[in-house]
């Protein structure tokens, strides 16, 4: 099977967790300077800005988050059928910039600090005392050896 034929089948046939990890956008240059990543994984309630396609230069917040077509719905970019009716437009993210991040997930924002989320006191450990003998040192056959 040819590489890029395995590479397909690994990206539109990935397992759910996998896909969503599948759904990262770069960080805006400010977002980058603050944060120290390139990437985000996108979620519902980020500001972004568009810039690929038909839409391009359009900034706005994401509605949907869509696993199955790797891409998301993003607020005020809709088409319109010959009836008059509109529907959503689905975004790959890779033609996102994020420009601002949803903070209600406290997780997520220390984890992009680079934080402990978990609100714990870190407890110390101390080293272990080192009590063992030259005997008990090295491999089986040194200690063959020790011992006659």
């Amino acid at each position: 099977m040819k590489p890029t034929k395995s590479r397909n089948n690994l990206i539109y046939r990935a397992t759910f967790h996998t896909r969503s990890k599948q759904l990262g956008s770069p960080l805006s240059e400010e977002l980058r300077k603050r944060y120290g990543k390139r990437s985000i994984r996108v979620i519902e309630g980020d500001t972004i800005k568009i810039v690929r396609g038909e839409f391009k230069g359009v900034d706005g917040k994401i509605a949907k988050v869509s696993t199955q077509k790797n891409s998301v719905s993003i607020e005020g970019v809709k088409k319109e059928k010959t009836k008059g009716d509109k529907f959503d437009i689905y975004i790959h993210t890779s033609n996102l910039v994020v420009t601002g991040l949803n903070t209600d997930d406290k997780w997520r924002i220390a984890k992009l600090e680079g934080k402990k989320s978990s609100e714990k006191p870190v407890v110390e450990k101390t080293p272990k005392k080192e009590s063992a003998s030259k005997e008990t040192k090295g491999t089986n056959n040194q200690k063959k050896e020790v011992e006659k």
